[in-house]
């Protein structure tokens, strides 16, 4: 019978030379990639490296349980509020879910020992295996030889020598192997999670302290500027057309979305549990301390609930000065 593994692809080089490793040694591959709502890989690339290895793909939303690792990460935080460890254990657990599911033998990542000072040094990675409960069933290909042999190596289901012992930030060695197999479906490192951004990490943090229960709430966090009006309250504003565009795209239904139609400026969406005529007023005030109307009498703006665009009000704003917008920023 075939072997048959389950890897975690991120649409990175790393995840995407794994799997050429494994296809290598005639495993059959199933791909897991974890999506989160405000991002940390590529899924347009995560879908293209699937159809160029012809393997299948298996798309996990991020759900509600990832909350309470945002909210106290067992291994603690990055430098932002990036629980690097525990992400990576949650990660691995859905991919052990679904290799048992699929009746795989084993787990593979892309992880490159020492790549990352949090989350990749020895130690994390056995943290990571054992807490996922998948002691010696998780192969790291690219840095295999420089770790202990796990069971689908003993058991000769993978060719250990045919693996690699990559240690460090360098990706010299994986650009050479996407080179040689024709692969340029991969994102270039850089960018990727925006929980290891301070200024996102800020505005997670601030919506975990003031209640927020739902994952699918943090997806728009990752736009504009951010303006905590009170307990009750935040405001996003669109620093350019496309923010603009998708602020609308990712409003929940109850949101309220301000945008001017007289005037060129930018969007706002307003999300509050206990909406009040002022909040829509400052909303508004903040539009108008981004325009060329700064500073000049109040301005009128529009209004709509997001889940029904067609009910359409005007509100005026509360003129706000400089320090009034620097006490309510976040970011």
């Amino acid at each position: 019978m075939r072997v048959k593994a389950v890897g975690l692809l991120s649409g990175g080089l790393d995840s995407a030379v794994a799997c050429q490793l494994m296809l290598d040694q005639g495993i059959e591959v199933h791909v897991v990639h974890v999506s989160m709502p405000w991002g940390c890989g590529k899924p347009s690339r995560v879908t293209a490296l699937a159809e160029r290895f012809g393997i299948p793909l298996k798309v996990i939303p991020l759900a509600d349980d990832y909350l309470s690792i945002l909210k106290k990460p067992q291994y603690g935080f990055g430098s932002a509020h990036n629980p690097c460890v525990d992400c990576h254990i949650y990660m691995v657990k859905k991919a052990a879910e679904y290799m048992k599911e699929i009746g795989a033998d084993f787990i593979f990542t892309g992880e490159v020992l020492g790549q990352r000072p949090m989350s990749q040094r020895r130690v994390c990675l056995d943290w990571v295996e054992n807490d996922a409960g998948v002691p010696g069933k998780l192969l790291r290909p690219l840095s295999a030889r420089l770790l202990p042999p796990t069971v689908p190596e003993e058991e000769g289901l993978v060719d250990r020598s045919k693996l690699l012992a990559i240690v460090g930030r360098s990706r010299k060695e994986q650009h050479t192997i996407a080179v040689a197999a024709g692969l340029k479906e991969f994102s270039q490192p850089g960018g990727g999670c925006l929980l290891t951004e301070k200024h996102f990490g800020a505005r997670i943090k601030d919506v975990l302290a003031h209640g927020c229960d739902h994952i699918a709430l943090t997806a728009v966090l990752g736009l504009g500027r951010y303006f905590r009006v009170d307990e009750d309250t935040f405001v996003l504003l669109g620093r350019n057309d496309r923010e603009n565009d998708k602020l609308l795209e990712y409003a929940m239904s109850d949101d309220m979305i301000l945008r001017s139609f007289t005037f060129f400026g930018p969007a706002a969406l307003v999300r509050s549990r206990v909406l009040k005529e002022e909040h829509l007023a400052l909303a508004a005030g903040i539009i108008q301390f981004y325009s060329k109307w700064r500073g000049e009498e109040p301005i009128v703006v529009n209004y709509w609930k997001s889940a029904t665009p067609d009910e359409m009000s005007e509100i005026t704003s509360l003129v706000l000065d400089e320090d009034a917008v620097g006490r309510m920023s976040k970011g």
